[in-house]
């Protein structure tokens, strides 16, 4: 198996790990984050309808900054939405990454803007 292979196969492994334990429910949404190498995405979803509840991301908006400081926007944006969509609660998933920097510091600003999980 060559590296790259190797590397999307450990990939799905760490983040079915996660998805395995972290569902959403309509009383506690699962809050998804995905990180390219440009973009931040996050989105609450209701995993028992399939539907997502909100919606923050980094593409199409100039943000300045590190990508670290972009992080922080969304998480705020995110909890902001979601006070919007009435959720309070939240399950956090990380996907496959591990949580610091980044990660870390989205759920941060969510968890200050009063997103509980």
């Amino acid at each position: 198996m060559d590296r790259l292979a190797s590397k999307r196969k450990n990939t799905s492994r760490r983040a079915h790990r996660v998805r395995t334990v972290v569902q959403g429910t309509p009383k506690r949404p699962r809050l998804s984050v995905h990180i390219s190498n440009l973009h931040i995405t996050a989105q609450i979803v209701d995993d028992s309808q399939g539907k997502t509840l909100a919606y923050a991301t980094t593409v199409g908006k100039s943000l300045s900054g590190s990508r670290t400081d972009k992080a922080e926007a969304v998480g705020k944006d995110i909890a902001v939405k979601a006070k919007k969509a009435k959720v309070k609660k939240v399950a956090f998933d990380r996907g496959a990454r591990q949580y610091h920097g980044r990660i870390k510091a989205l759920a941060d600003a969510a968890r200050k803007e009063g997103l509980e999980f």
